[in-house]
């Protein structure tokens, strides 16, 4: 081991590797018990790969509000690393690295968490053990980070729910929710290459933790110093809990009341298509669908659980190409609707029939639009919502999504609410929703009726009606706290089947809303820049924009900029939006640019936006439309080769 920590105190020397690289690996030699850990680095150390050691170890990978994220397999897997074959080609151990989603973070995120856990149940006065529910996705290392969790959880001295097998992150909030756990941990990196994996923590409400427990169990894992720790005495061990075909069940009988008219989809005829990318989807999805009365084809390659997925280049549902085995299958059986589900079933993609009968896919905005539309619009051919009560009804979405579900909301005289980026904000309001019922009436919520729970909601609360982000999340009530992919597969083929029974399609539907709301067009952009290089560019950018914010973009002034992580903003409800670091800047031709780093990729990000309304009270035709739209697109093509050329100034 001297010889190696020479070896990397020479490359610090000699400007081959980082100061933090070289501390983090002499740290992890001297502390970690497993001879792979030696073994890596040695062979990495040899082999001068100090960039490779690098981005292993240029951090100790954040814990942040979300959790953790980051590489189980390196860009270099080592021969320690590959140890015995194992099945699909992974390798026997994960990455080695302070920056590594391994055993090692595992632990550390767990013990720290579990702590906090212990923390707040003695002080709430609640009997018996605090209890977590764990749940994971198809990844390669998914089960066994889970098993870790759970054993960690035990020899802690509490009691651990684990499924039986990969489930969905949706199934997993409510799942917290019905075991009545103190807080739950899903592992899944969600719609990342296959070498990710990631750890998201929720708390008791089923929702992603937000302060003030987000800081505190941050504070609680960065004080772990590493993997080892003392279990607590054999009679004050907790249990590991098994669940599955229980959970399905009572999740799915929720589901069943998502639909506002059940009858629409058992007499459309309608056609779909359903892919899971490899991942949980099938588990629910597949079986809803059926029950719902439509006739379905899934992609059977697609259905098998499978790390590497290996019939996509990325596992994400926003891209045509993730996408196109169920397009082609479509085309065979002339089906009306493809749905895609990313590997842990939270985000929907979806491909639909142009009037012209061609599949096109739909963006994440136009597709939250379809269905805040409809779920608006049904509430009030119901009779649920009315002029009396609509002030009741609330839209949620995140500042980066298209501003035409506002629009539609505030038509409607419901208040559309914006929050930053991620579920976890929409689940604290709808936390804050539920706690407003008075404690007498709500005392039983979890077992009332979605009948039940949205006359409570409308008499002394406010009635969640449908939230989403762009990035193909969704949901349209209360007993999940994430966005679900499960509940969006249920809505939008509610939505397919009752634009068919109006002879129309979703394109025709869509361009329906657009001729009364007027034409939105958003387009989402990213710059990656990987490893610890990468890092310190994005760093840059960041800071370049806060203290040289650009007073004209693409030939347009800059009317407004807002700084979220300087700036004291409110929303409409009043509440306070928590900093973080993302800049709007607002142009004089009413255009807009959202700038933020992503806290789960190596990514910049950049969201541009523009529209044309019509004049009060009047409606754009559909040659207007046509007119309209390829003038919208060249001024997001415009803006966002502006935007390019402005990053490589603010780099040079």
């Amino acid at each position: 081991m001297n010889d190696i920590l020479l070896s990397v105190k020479e490359a610090v020397q000699s400007g081959k590797l980082l100061e933090s690289s070289a501390k983090n690996i002499e740290n992890l030699l001297t502390s970690s018990p497993s001879p792979i850990a030696n073994a890596s680095i040695s062979e990495l150390v040899t082999a001068g790969d100090w960039k490779e050691l690098d981005n292993r170890f240029f951090r100790t990978l954040a814990f942040g509000t979300g959790g953790l994220r980051g590489k189980t397999i390196g860009i270099v897997t080592t021969e320690a690393e590959k140890g015995a074959p194992q099945p699909l080609g992974q390798p026997e151990h994960p990455c080695v690295g302070t920056n590594a989603m391994n055993y090692l973070n595992i632990s550390r995120a767990t013990q720290g968490l579990v702590q906090y856990v212990k923390e707040h149940f003695e002080k709430s006065g609640l009997p018996g053990k605090p209890s977590i529910c764990i749940c994971h996705d198809t990844r390669f290392f998914s089960r066994a980070f889970a098993e870790l969790a759970a054993k960690v959880i035990t020899e802690y001295g509490c009691d651990a729910y684990l499924f039986e097998g990969p489930r969905s992150t949706p199934e997993l909030s409510f799942a917290v929710r019905y075991t009545k756990s103190q807080a739950g941990i899903n592992i899944t990196a969600s719609h990342n290459p296959p070498q990710y994996n990631g750890y998201k923590v929720y708390f008791d409400d089923g929702a992603q933790v937000v302060e003030p427990h987000a800081s505190a169990i941050i504070d609680r894992v960065n004080a772990v110093p590493g993997e080892l720790y003392e279990p607590v005495a054999e009679a004050s061990l907790g249990r590991v809990i098994p669940m599955g075909a229980e959970i399905d069940a009572a999740y799915m009988e929720r589901l069943a009341t998502l639909p506002l008219d059940a009858s629409l989809c058992a007499n459309a005829g309608l056609k779909v298509v359903y892919t899971p990318l490899h991942g949980v989807g099938a588990v629910i999805i597949k079986p809803m669908l059926q029950k719902m009365g439509v006739e379905l084809h899934t992609v059977t390659e697609q259905e098998v659980p499978d790390g590497r997925f290996p019939t996509v280049k990325s596992p994400n549902p926003e891209n045509a190409e993730a996408l196109s085995m169920a397009v082609k299958l479509a085309d065979e059986v002339k089906a009306d609707l493809v749905i895609a589900t990313d590997p842990d079933d939270d985000r929907m993609g979806i491909a639909v029939r142009d009037d012209a009968g061609k599949m096109v896919l739909l963006t994440g905005n136009q597709i939250g639009s379809l269905l805040a539309w409809y779920r608006v619009t049904k509430h009030f051919a119901l009779g649920i919502l009315t002029e009396a009560n609509c002030n009741k009804g609330v839209v949620i979405k995140t500042f980066v999504t298209t501003d035409l579900q506002k629009a539609i909301a505030e038509k409607y005289g419901l208040r559309c609410v914006e929050t930053l980026t991620g579920f976890k904000y929409i689940g604290e309001k709808l936390r804050k929703y539920e706690e407003a019922i008075p404690e007498d009436l709500r005392q039983n919520y979890l077992t009332l009726s979605e009948a039940e729970t949205r006359r409570l909601r409308l008499e002394h609360s406010s009635l969640y009606v449908f939230g989403g982000e762009e990035s193909y999340g969704y949901s349209a009530s209360d007993f999940v706290r994430d966005k679900d992919g499960n509940s969006a597969a249920v809505l939008i083929t509610e939505v397919a089947a009752y634009a068919r029974s109006q002879g129309q399609t979703l394109v025709g539907l869509l361009d329906q809303i657009y001729a009364e709301f007027g034409y939105f067009l958003e387009r989402g952009e990213s710059l990656t820049m990987d490893g610890a290089e990468g890092a310190a560019q994005i760093a840059k950018l960041v800071e370049s924009y806060a203290k040289r914010p650009p007073l004209e973009i693409d030939g347009a002034r800059v009317e407004s900029s807002v700084n979220f992580a300087t700036d004291t903003i409110f929303d409409v409800e009043g509440d306070r939006i928590p900093a973080e670091a993302m800049i709007i800047f607002t142009l004089a031709d009413h255009r807009r640019i959202a700038v933020r780093p992503s806290g789960t990729e190596p990514k910049i990000k950049y969201y541009m936006f523009a529209a044309q309304k019509p004049e009060l009270g009047a409606r754009f035709t559909v040659e207007e439309l046509q007119e309209i739209k390829p003038r919208v697109a060249a001024s997001l093509d415009s803006l966002w080769k502006w935007l390019k050329d402005d990053v490589t100034h603010r780099l040079a």
